[in-house]
């Protein structure tokens, strides 16, 4: 078992000595698990509450997943050719009723609308407590997009390597949702860079888009969709991620 204290601070030597991006300490990480962890007497909702504290899923190839986050993605994928998916806002009566059932226990997506469990999808990632990109990666994050294509992959998935493993878990799972959809966007018009712009508002949970738009503002909505972008379009994240970290601890090993 690999000290973990060590691959991370590793990983922020190497992010500072080949891309010059630095990496605040890992404080905010322990406290968010304190947090998940500390949000269990929510038992029964799913809207706004931590996402170790929500109901799991084991699926194969990506381990446990919050059950609502697979129902969704498992009824959207029927619908992955409808145009404007995730664009197109569902009716909000019935979006409020949706989601009072869902924290009601019922499983309702199935025969729920496309554009009405996109939407409650939408708003699952924006209600977290935290957001699922830590916000104390963001910066870091948005250095590593203003990087060369090869350079800002490399420094994206190592700034992932700081992530909790579930949190990894799960955006794996979901990014992986997103490029199935954006391999369909002959049909539905929506590819990764559209995706990326919809869900970098709720992933980085960002307000800037209701601010009054800057040269400043407008610069970083397109670093947030950037890194949004980058994981959807990433092919085989888990395998670059172990990848990754195995030459991490190699080079260490040979300190």
């Amino acid at each position: 078992m690999w000290d973990q204290r060590l691959v991370r601070l590793a990983v922020v030597q190497q992010l500072r000595a080949a891309y010059g991006i630095k990496v605040k300490g890992g404080r905010a990480q322990c406290d968010r698990r304190r947090q998940e962890t500390a949000t269990t007497e929510t038992v029964g909702k799913i809207f706004g509450v931590a996402l170790n504290a929500l109901p799991q899923a084991v699926v194969p190839e990506y381990g446990h997943i919050p059950s609502f986050l697979v129902d969704a993605c498992t009824s959207l994928e029927e619908h992955v050719h409808t145009e404007g998916l995730f664009r197109k806002s569902g009716s909000v009566i019935r979006l409020k009723a949706l989601k009072n059932k869902l924290d009601h226990g019922e499983r309702c997506l199935s025969s729920a609308p496309p554009c009405d469990t996109a939407g409650l999808l939408k708003q699952f990632f924006r209600e977290l407590p935290e957001p699922i990109l830590p916000a104390d990666l963001h910066e870091a994050l948005f250095k590593a997009q203003q990087l060369k294509t090869e350079e800002k992959n490399k420094a994206t998935l190592l700034l992932s390597c700081l992530m909790a493993d579930h949190t990894i878990d799960i955006l794996r799972y979901f990014f992986n949702f997103l490029r199935k959809v954006s391999l369909r966007s002959s049909e539905n018009k929506m590819d990764s860079s559209n995706l990326a712009v919809i869900f970098a508002p709720n992933l980085l949970q960002t307000s800037e888009g209701h601010e009054k738009m800057s040269a400043n503002t407008e610069k970083k909505l397109r670093l947030q969709a950037a890194v949004v972008q980058t994981f959807i379009d990433y092919k085989a994240l888990k395998k670059a991620i172990t990848k990754l970290l195995v030459t991490i601890r190699e080079n260490e090993d040979k300190v």
